[in-house]
C-alpha cells in the first residue's frame, strides 16, 4: 500500500512537472518559435499555448522596438579632419523566424554595420557639411541599414546622430571663426543702422527743408495780397478822395460861375477882375512875365477904369507915356534869363467885350 502511494506521488510529480513544460503563454508583444525535435514547425501568436514536453521547445522573440547605441567612432572627413560621431539606432522585428535563424548576434552585427556606413556616409563630407547635413547623414544611414536588415527580418525605423566631435584645435579654430563671423555681422549690422539714420535724417532735413519753403513761399503770397490788398484800398480812397474834391471844386465853381451870372456883369468888372489876377501873377516870385497882344483893348479897359475913378471927384493922374511893350501872341510865353534862374508864367487872353466886337 505504502509503495502504492510512493507510485501515485511520482505520477503526480511526473504530471505536473510534464503540464508546466508543456503549458507556454506568449504576451502581445512576443511570437513564439516553435522547434519539434530541432526542426522549425511554426510561429504562434500571443496566447496560451502548449507544446510537447521534451519534443518541441519554444522561443519567444520580442517584436517591440528596440533601441542600439553605436559607440562612438573617429571618422575622417574628406578634408582630413578626424571627429568622433555617437548615433543611435532603433529598429523594430518583423519576421521572428528570420531573426532567429538568419542572424546569430543581430546587436554585434547591427552596430558594425552602423560604424562602418558612418565612415562611408561622413568620409564624402568636408566637416562643415557633416556638422550642418545631421539629418542628411541619418537618412542616408537609415537607407543603407534598413535594405542590409531586412533579410534579418528587421525593419530600422530610425538612425540618428548624436554628436559629432572634431580635435580640439579644429574646436578652437572653430570658435574663432565663429566669433569673427560673429564680430563681422554685428559690424554690417550696425554699418547698416548708421545708414538708415542718415537716410533717415536726410529725408528728414528734407521734408523739413520743403515744409519752410513751403511756408516762406505761403507767407510772401499772404504778404503780398495783404499788400495788393491794402494799395488797392488805398487807391479806392485816394480815388475817393479825388473824386469828392473834383465834385467840390465843381460845385465851388459852379456855384461862383453861378453867382456871376446872377448878378450879369458888365466889362468894367471884368477888367477889375482880369487886372487883380495880372496884379496877383505879378507879386510872385517869378522874373518873366506874358503880355497878352490885346493892348488896345487892355488901355480901354484902362481908360474905362481911370474915367469910372475919375467921376468920383478926385484929381486925374498926370499921363505917362506907355513903355514899349514887346507883344507875343495870346498864350505865348516870354523868356529871360535871371541871374538866380527862370520861371515861366502863362496869362490867359484879355477878355473882349462880345457887344463891341458884334
Amino acid at each position: 500500500m505504502v509503495g502504492f502511494i510512493v507510485v501515485l506521488v511520482i505520477v503526480a510529480i511526473f504530471l505536473i512537472v510534464y503540464a508546466a513544460a508543456a503549458v507556454r503563454i506568449v504576451r502581445p508583444y512576443q511570437r513564439g518559435i516553435v522547434e519539434q525535435l530541432g526542426k522549425y514547425k511554426q510561429t504562434v501568436d500571443p496566447g496560451l499555448r502548449m507544446i510537447i514536453p521534451f519534443i518541441q521547445t519554444m522561443r519567444l522573440v520580442d517584436m517591440r522596438e528596440q533601441v542600439v547605441d553605436v559607440p562612438p567612432q573617429e571618422v575622417i572627413t574628406s578634408d582630413n579632419v578626424v571627429v568622433s560621431v555617437d548615433a543611435v539606432i532603433y529598429y523594430e522585428p518583423t519576421d521572428p523566424q528570420r531573426l532567429v535563424y538568419n542572424i546569430a548576434n543581430f546587436m554585434m552585427a547591427v552596430i558594425k554595420l552602423a560604424q562602418t556606413n558612418l565612415r562611408n556616409v561622413i568620409g564624402d563630407m568636408q566637416l562643415d557639411e557633416a556638422l550642418t547635413s545631421r539629418d542628411k547623414i541619418n537618412t542616408e544611414l537609415r537607407e543603407i541599414l534598413d535594405d542590409a536588415t531586412d533579410n534579418w527580418g528587421v525593419r530600422v525605423g530610425r538612425v540618428e546622430i548624436q554628436r559629432i566631435d572634431p580635435p580640439p584645435d579644429v574646436m578652437a579654430a572653430m570658435h574663432e571663426q565663429m566669433k569673427a563671423e560673429r564680430t563681422r555681422r554685428a559690424t554690417v549690422t550696425s554699418a547698416d543702422g548708421e545708414r538708415q539714420a542718415a537716410v533717415t535724417r536726410a529725408e528728414g532735413d528734407r521734408q523739413a527743408a520743403v515744409l519752410r519753403a513751403e511756408g516762406d513761399k505761403q507767407q510772401r503770397i499772404l504778404r503780398a495780397e495783404g499788400e495788393s490788398e491794402a494799395m488797392q484800398r488805398v487807391a479806392e480812397a485816394e480815388r475817393f478822395r479825388q473824386e469828392t474834391v473834383a465834385l467840390g471844386e465843381a460845385q465851388a465853381i459852379n456855384s461862383v460861375y453861378g453867382a456871376i451870372n446872377d448878378n450879369h456883369p458888365d466889362p468894367s468888372l471884368l477888367t477889375i477882375k482880369y487886372l487883380e489876377t495880372l496884379q496877383a501873377m505879378a507879386d510872385g516870385q517869378a522874373t518873366k512875365i506874358v503880355v497878352p497882344t490885346e493892348l488896345a483893348g487892355l488901355a480901354g479897359g484902362l481908360t474905362a477904369v481911370t474915367e469910372l475913378l475919375g467921376n468920383g471927384g478926385g484929381p486925374k493922374p498926370p499921363k505917362e507915356e506907355p513903355r514899349p511893350i514887346t507883344t507875343a501872341p495870346a498864350g505865348a510865353t516870354v523868356r529871360s534869363i535871371p541871374p538866380g534862374g527862370s520861371t515861366t508864367r502863362s496869362i490867359p487872353p484879355y477878355p473882349q467885350d462880345d457887344t463891341a466886337n458884334g
